[in-house]
């Protein structure tokens, strides 16, 4: 089986990269941008990352990463489970508490046409980032977000960290930096990032 990947490495798809490689599953990357003749082929919404898994076509990151992770059985707890639910919420924590301050942040520098831009707002985005990054290893109990296993939320931290580094958000505490060692120096990072 191999899937066709839509989008950049450079943008949320790079999770979605990470993710094959942890599953040691084969696919085919299409580098292409938002809106893209060939993404609209396969998907209205013009956005990226779109996963093609034969017919069926997914978008968004996080959907395409619970769905890898329920069909390989892997980096997720069962389906309706409360571990699951404990993961789910761990995952909404980090779009809400922690991306959302980097996507508002880009919206009011590059996004959104000049005259809806709010510059100020960037500098409340960096203090709740960093509030949220040190609470959220605060309550870690393990060497990842979900204790001793590593999974999707893991996937989607590590991205985060590295958007929020190339967009010069504060410097991470000491825990997470030592943190983002550890997700980092998987494999299959690696192999991502080798690919891209």
């Amino acid at each position: 089986m191999s899937y066709k990947l839509f989008g950049a490495a450079q943008s949320r798809t790079f999770r979605v990269m990470w993710m094959l490689e942890e599953l040691g599953q084969s696919y085919e990357q299409l580098p292409v941008k938002p809106h893209d003749p060939a993404l609209l082929s396969v998907s209205s919404l013009g956005k990226i990352p779109v996963l093609q898994d034969g017919e069926d076509v997914i978008p968004d990151s996080t959907a395409i990463l619970t769905y890898l992770a329920d069909k390989h059985e892997a980096l997720t707890s069962p389906a309706g489970t409360a571990a699951r639910g404990q993961q789910d919420a761990m995952t909404f924590r980090i779009l809400d508490d922690i991306e959302t301050q980097l996507w508002t942040a880009a919206r009011h520098s590059f996004v959104l046409p000049e005259e809806d831009r709010v510059p100020a707002v960037k500098e409340t985005c960096k203090k709740e980032y960093l509030r949220s990054v040190t609470k959220l290893m605060e309550d870690m109990d393990g060497p990842y977000v979900m204790g001793e296993k590593f999974s999707v939320p893991d996937i989607i931290l590590t991205h985060i960290a590295g958007w929020a580094l190339s967009a010069k958000f504060p410097e991470p505490p000491e825990a997470f930096a030592a943190y983002l060692k550890r997700t980092r120096g998987r494999d299959a990072f690696k192999a991502a990032r080798n690919r891209g």
